[in-house]
């Protein structure tokens, strides 16, 4: 087995196919319906994925060892061991195949943990799409949307990344061409908290308040909601604070929590209101974490 070192100097200046981006996934909305017999909760929610998120860089091993390490302004501190879901993804990939060869992957996370945007799951993702590609192999989209469910139930709408209804767990996908989404600017904030997905879900009151509509921005906007931003907000109240924050700036269409929080996001119809949005944000609140992106197209 190579020393760590000579991998990681594997990962220096690779080209564009050896890198993966996995986008950060919002909750537009996001409606509990039913608490299930198996454990899981039936969600109808429209996803979307910003057009930046966390970096997965990767070359192909001939020994067969799964290898990965972790920088980035919140790497520190998270554990590149067996529990993590790039290892799980890459090792669940590899037993499929019957894949021989290993790979040497880093991931660079720029997005925070457990705060509602997908991070773990979209870098799962990542890791499927990459590997898949640096290894030559080809796997029928069924087959990888049942192992991407297997690792997570967000995992199978984020190996596409792309707008989608998602229903039951996580496995019932529909991808949605909602006109005025695309490229349209986004504010992600997180007032520096993590939350508990399992906890926040937990505490849902299982009401089920109706079903969707996304047909339309406008239909999310006045018809959408987060079931489950009151439960998260009771465990981090900063995330009110966010919302506020959000609510009162210029422009902005749409301000709600995403997933089970703490991260909260603001869609707008002009970058300039985002950017004077971010930037005013970035002075009065500097411990908050803030990414100024776009809705990432097909």
């Amino acid at each position: 087995m190579q020393p760590p070192e000579v991998r990681r100097d594997l990962l220096d200046a690779l080209p564009d196919e050896h890198i993966e981006t996995a986008y950060a996934k919002i909750n537009l909305a996001l409606h509990v319906r039913a608490r299930r017999a198996d454990g899981y909760h039936a969600i109808e929610s429209l996803f979307v994925f910003a057009e930046d998120g966390d970096w997965l860089a990767g070359v192909p091993t001939d020994d067969g060892a799964i290898d990965l390490t972790i920088d980035g302004p919140f790497g520190e501190g998270l554990g590149a061991g067996q529990d993590n879901l790039v290892m799980q993804a890459a090792r669940a990939l590899q037993s499929y195949l019957g894949e021989q060869r290993g790979a040497a992957l880093r991931l660079t996370k720029r997005l925070p943990v457990a705060s509602g945007i997908g991070g773990g799951s979209a870098d799962a993702a990542a890791t499927l799409r990459l590997l898949a590609r640096t290894w030559d192999v080809r796997i029928d989209a069924k087959e990888l949307a049942a192992l991407a469910l297997s690792l997570g139930s967000d995992v199978p709408a984020c190996v596409a990344s792309v707008t989608q209804l998602v229903r039951g767990r996580g496995e019932l996908l529909e991808m949605r061409d909602i006109e005025g989404l695309t490229r349209r600017p986004i504010l992600l904030v997180n007032p520096g908290v993590a939350v508990s997905t399992g906890i926040v879900f937990a505490g849902w009151d299982r009401i089920d308040r109706g079903a969707m509509d996304a047909t339309s921005l406008d239909a999310l906007i006045v018809g959408g909601r987060n079931d489950l931003e009151a439960r998260a907000m009771a465990l981090a109240p900063e995330i009110g604070a966010v919302l506020a924050k959000l609510r009162s700036a210029a422009g902005v269409r749409l301000a709600r929590m995403s997933g089970s929080g703490a991260t909260c996001f603001a869609l707008f119809d002009d970058p300039k209101d985002a950017a004077r949005a971010a930037t005013a944000l970035r002075r009065d609140r500097p411990a908050w974490w803030v990414m100024e992106t776009r809705i990432r197209a097909a």
